[in-house]
């Protein structure tokens, strides 16, 4: 953490010593910034590569580094790339759904906010909650494994496919579980293995926003599926198989994105008898089973557990309770489907990297991981009721239906009525209270990524896990006020 503060600081420091020097002028050598500003050549080399990519230096290898010229970009040959238009969208043109590739509604939890502004729309653990040293120290026992760096088998080292079956349970064996490179990569392996192109996909209203770029630049029509506070809708589920004749149901059955709701005990059978009556496949997304809160209680088991006829292919992942780099997950299925997630998996990534399976197989061996999760759950469940305590005395107008006891956001109702020419309905409200939160200093997210179809109501999402701790959670919240009071006038406090 303190050499990624490092970097920043010395790219910021740059950045504002530019004008010293002319467009194309060189600047000083990586021996003088190391000396000057006592940092590393580490970090002197990562701020002037985190430059680089944003246009304002150029490096010469055996040269230095310079300024970037204004005009550079336009000194070179300029050429017509227009007909890109048409061959990126003829090949398409005989396309039942057209495949469009929008990562907005992923982007905004993986941008970076500008500098001040507070993070409420990240979607991974902040850097004081990840377990560092112990992904360090097992990152370094697993470099000098013998073989190591050699090539792993396709499906997965066989240790850590038997401990991630062995953590799923039931009487799932490691022969049925393939290992991934994080969740996103797993659903689309999954995604790609059940569904042609063209093909309806059944999927939660609202749900992750990842899973619908995903689907849609497969060629796929996600068709929402309502979630009430137990979780999908049995009987909406039913009829939406008999109305689309779908062959996939993509779920969360424990603390879903964005609502948090659990499906319930008396649902879970519903949903994979109703799957097997339509002769479907249920994919679950087990994104954050290794973030319960501290009052969560016994955490019902995951689907597949419970499933011996293969309806059921589940996607867990190690990610969200460790880094985002951290990219490692399961895919898991019984019967003939394995062999195609196999087969497609092999065929666009060919294998996760074994260094990065070794680490794995040495963290969640390590006796820090259960003291990682321990930590991060007492962590997590302080965080949500500072965020939730904070919204009800300074934003009681924002509808907060569901507090969960798992993950790490909050999914919250907007009142109807904003102020101006923004609409008083849906993603007009979002848009102008997330615009209205940036100008005060918080990045949070709207809600109209989340639906597949038009929403309900205008929503936004507040991570309370990407924020250094309570303390900024209470400032986020504070800030927030002035927003609302902006968008929402009808609605301020008195």
């Amino acid at each position: 953490m303190q050499e990624r503060s490092s970097v920043s600081e010395l790219a910021d420091q740059l950045r504002r010593e530019f004008d010293r020097y002319s467009p194309g002028g060189k600047l000083p050598s990586s021996r003088t910034l190391v000396e000057r500003f006592r940092v590393s050549p580490v970090t002197v080399s990562r701020a002037l590569a985190q430059l680089a990519a944003e246009g304002l230096v150029v490096t010469r290898p055996g040269a230095g580094a310079f300024r970037a010229r204004p005009s550079s970009a336009t000194a070179a040959p300029v050429g017509d790339t227009s007909w890109q238009e048409v061959a990126l969208s003829a090949d398409g043109a005989a396309d039942l759904v057209p495949r469009s590739v929008d990562a907005a509604g992923v982007t905004v939890s993986l941008a970076a906010p500008p500098p001040g502004v507070i993070e409420f729309n990240g979607g991974y653990l902040h850097p004081s909650l990840q377990p560092e040293r112990a992904m360090a120290a097992a990152l370094a026992r697993a470099g000098r494994r013998p073989g190591a760096w050699g090539r792993p088998p396709m499906e997965g080292l066989p240790e850590l496919r038997e401990w991630f079956a062995r953590t799923i349970g039931g009487s799932l064996t490691a022969a049925e579980v393939l290992v991934g490179g994080g969740g996103q990569a797993s659903l689309t392996t999954a995604l790609r293995a059940l569904a042609p192109p063209g093909a309806p996909v059944l999927v939660e209203s609202p749900t992750y926003p990842g899973m619908l770029a995903i689907a849609r630049a497969a060629g796929l029509r996600p068709v929402p599926v309502p979630v009430d506070p137990d979780g999908v809708r049995p009987e909406l589920l039913a009829d939406a198989f008999r109305a689309t004749g779908a062959r996939v149901f993509v779920c969360q059955p424990l603390f879903q994105n964005p609502t948090g709701a659990v499906l319930a005990a008396d649902r879970r059978a519903q949903v994979l008898r109703i799957a097997r009556e339509a002769g479907a496949f249920v994919i679950e997304d087990d994104f954050v089973r290794r973030l319960a809160h501290e009052d969560a209680g016994q955490l019902p088991r995951p689907l597949v557990a419970d499933d011996p006829d293969g309806v059921v292919v589940h996607v867990g992942s190690l990610t969200k309770a460790t880094s985002p780099s951290f990219r490692v997950s399961a895919l898991a299925a019984r019967g003939p489907v394995l062999e195609r997630l196999r087969a497609i998996q092999v065929v666009d990534s060919f294998f996760v990297p074994r260094p990065l399976q070794e680490a794995a197989l040495e963290l969640v061996g390590s006796p820090a991981w259960p003291r990682h999760l321990r930590a991060v759950a007492a962590a997590l469940k302080a965080r949500r009721d500072a965020m939730a305590a904070a919204l009800r005395l300074r934003l009681p107008e924002l509808a907060l239906p569901h507090i969960p006891s798992g993950g790490y956001h909050l999914w919250l109702r907007l009142p109807d009525g904003a102020a101006g020419a923004f609409g008083s309905f849906g993603s007009g409200g979002e848009s102008a209270f997330t615009a209205a939160a940036l100008r005060a200093g918080v990045a949070l997210t709207p809600g109209r990524p989340y639906f597949s179809a038009e929403p309900p109501a205008a929503h936004v999402r507040l991570s309370f896990a990407a924020v250094g701790g309570t303390e900024e959670i209470a400032e986020g919240v504070r800030r927030l006020r002035s927003a609302c009071d902006e968008v929402f006038p009808a609605n301020r406090s008195t």
